[in-house]
């Protein structure tokens, strides 16, 4: 089996209201290559940003890679961490009390990209000194402003 590129991936979301405009970036690092990419949305949550930034990046390889995808969102890293995907797919993406889960549509999209890639998912600490999480969020909030009204 040949060796899969190793790739690093920094990802956010943001959100003016939540609901409200929105935008996501994520930045992809292999070797001495980077790539920034972000968007946005006029009417979405934090929640659907975070998850769009990690989708994005990983869409953006185009064959098998090794990823980190580093991410300040709980919510993104403790779904894989904490084995909550596992559950959800059982459960036929019906949360513990049930309920649908919020943002199936993006979840299962995430979860088939981390069916082609073999992915580790990373805490980070966001708004701290990790310099490519600031420019993500940066990135993230530029976006999430052009939705803005003026």
């Amino acid at each position: 089996m040949a060796q899969l590129t190793k790739v690093i991936i920094y990802t956010d979301g943001a959100c003016s209201g939540n609901p409200g405009p929105g935008g996501w970036a994520a930045i992809l690092r292999s070797g001495s290559v980077s790539k920034e990419m972000s968007g946005g949305e006029a009417n979405t949550t934090n929640n659907r940003m975070e998850l769009q930034g990690v989708i994005s990046g990983l869409k953006a390889l185009t064959r098998p890679c090794e990823v980190e995808v580093h991410s300040d969102s709980a919510y993104v890293v403790n779904a894989f961490r904490q084995n909550w995907i596992d559950k959800w797919v059982s459960n036929g993406w019906k949360n513990s009390a049930k309920a649908d889960v919020a943002n199936s549509d993006l979840w299962k999209q995430l979860v088939a990209l981390t069916d082609f890639h073999r992915v580790t998912f990373i805490k980070v600490k966001g708004h701290a000194d990790d310099e490519l999480n600031n420019r993500c969020d940066e990135l993230a909030v530029m976006e999430s402003a052009k939705f803005s009204k003026r």
